[in-house]
């Protein structure tokens, strides 16, 4: 683990530096307030320190004052070598966001076990920031595909929207569904339309910038946001995307299987009244009925006016 170490006694500062060294840590060093400061700042930085209580510049409490300040959602343990022992210094140094003191000169196993808990803190508050991301992530995504879920991808249009309307800017939308996806379920079971559903995914996202939006917006259907892009632009991307599906074979249960996609698009780009989700959606739901009807594997542009 990389530690810092900050105290202006040369000394004391390579003795503890040695002890933790001894136990296998990486250790960083500053003889004064303002470089504990900045080693703690940087890009990949210690997130652990043992700082001295009277560091000259700012002292070992200033430090932790300006680092817990910082709000950067890093966990950081520090522990504070001092001499003070009243209940209104310990008091102040707490308040401050001291996690641990330290009496001087220290003790090898002493400091080692007050290093051992601050690992093992740091380490619990990493497992819960992991498990709060991974139930963000799971509320927000389509958990087979791992693309954004339906209500996820419907906020972002609506939101996408709203931003296009203020800036006088087109956006396009593209609701695409796999041909006789039925079929797949039955040729190569529910397992092989899972794998079908996740590759179809992966296609859509490789196909689009990185800024566009893709989501599963149910079943086999997918819905793609894709900002500032007009009528004209939409046709040739579209065809691209509808392409990228049907030019490549895909490989289910170790067999080649065709599998392709109709896309119905809209573009909106009128924005004397503002369109309602619901109209969009519309809009862009006839567009695929027609390409459905249009003997699939094809692109239908909607010619409604949106907002109607």
């Amino acid at each position: 683990m990389k530690i810092l170490v900050a105290d202006d006694d040369l000394i004391s500062r390579r003795m503890i530096q040695r002890m933790l060294e001894a136990s296998g840590h990486e250790v960083l060093t500053a003889e004064n307030g303002r470089e504990a400061l900045n080693a703690m700042l940087w890009a990949n930085s210690p997130r652990l320190a043992v700082l001295d209580w009277s560091l000259p510049g700012l002292d070992g409490v200033t430090v932790c004052q300006e680092i817990k300040s910082l709000k950067d959602d890093i966990s950081r343990f520090i522990i504070l070598l001092t001499s003070k022992q009243s209940s209104s210094d310990l008091r102040q140094g707490l308040e401050n966001g001291v996690d641990d003191y330290l009496e001087k000169p220290c003790k090898s196993t002493d400091l080692m076990t007050r290093v051992l808990l601050g690992r093992r803190i740091l380490q619990l508050e990493d497992k819960l920031t992991e498990a709060r991301e991974d139930v963000q992530f799971a509320g927000s995504h389509d958990s087979l595909t791992l693309l954004w879920n339906r209500a996820t991808i419907l906020a972002l249009l609506k939101s996408e929207l709203y931003r296009a309307a203020r800036t006088k800017r087109p956006v396009s939308i593209m609701l695409c569904d796999i041909d006789h996806f039925h079929q797949v379920n039955e040729n190569f079971s529910t397992a092989g339309g899972d794998a079908v559903l996740r590759e179809v995914a992966n296609r859509l996202t490789n196909a689009v910038r990185p800024y566009d939006a893709v989501g599963r917006s149910g079943g086999e259907e997918f819905l793609m946001i894709l900002s500032e892009c007009d009528s004209s632009g939409i046709r040739v991307r579209a065809e691209r995307i509808r392409e990228s599906i049907s030019d490549q074979p895909f490989l289910i249960n170790r067999a080649k299987a065709s599998i392709t996609i109709s896309i119905g698009v809209l573009t909106v780009d009128n924005w004397k009244n503002f369109p309602t989700l619901e109209m969009v959606l519309s809009s862009a739901s006839t567009a695929l009925a027609q390409a459905k009807s249009a003997g699939r594997n094809c692109v239908a542009h909607s010619h409604a006016q949106v907002p109607a």
